[in-house]
């Protein structure tokens, strides 16, 4: 566009829309850097609620016995609901419990005897 007259010295000529141009892509790319370095460092998330410990086999049993007591002391009127309480502590295995429910906190614990009790009081 220039010639040799417009520009004697025979540098470059750039206009001024061409070099705000470079520069915002520039800005972008730096930008770009700035949020992959940030990603790359980032820990993973990790969910812990409360970091409550792992139940052991003695402290299932002893809570699957209050459970059920508790169970029984709601329902004390219904002979029906006692005995099939009964039945399925005498049929407790903590041993299978644990191995179909691993790394059980007290808060699973919880759902987990809800679930599997929840059909005995009826």
């Amino acid at each position: 566009m220039f010639n040799s007259v417009n520009n004697p010295f025979g540098q470059r000529i750039e206009s001024a829309i061409s070099t705000g141009q470079e520069k915002q892509h520039q800005r972008q790319d730096q930008q770009k850097d700035e949020e992959k370095k940030y990603l790359e460092n980032d820990e993973k998330d990790e969910v812990r609620i409360g970091g409550l410990p792992v139940l052991t086999e003695e402290e299932v049993l002893a809570m699957t016995q209050t459970y059920i007591a508790k169970l029984k002391s709601e329902n004390e009127g219904n002979e029906k609901v006692c005995k099939n309480l009964d039945k399925f502590l005498a049929k407790f295995d903590v041993k299978k419990f644990m191995k179909q429910n691993p790394n059980m906190t007290s808060p699973d614990f919880h759902m987990v005897m809800f679930n599997e009790t929840s059909g005995l009081l009826r």
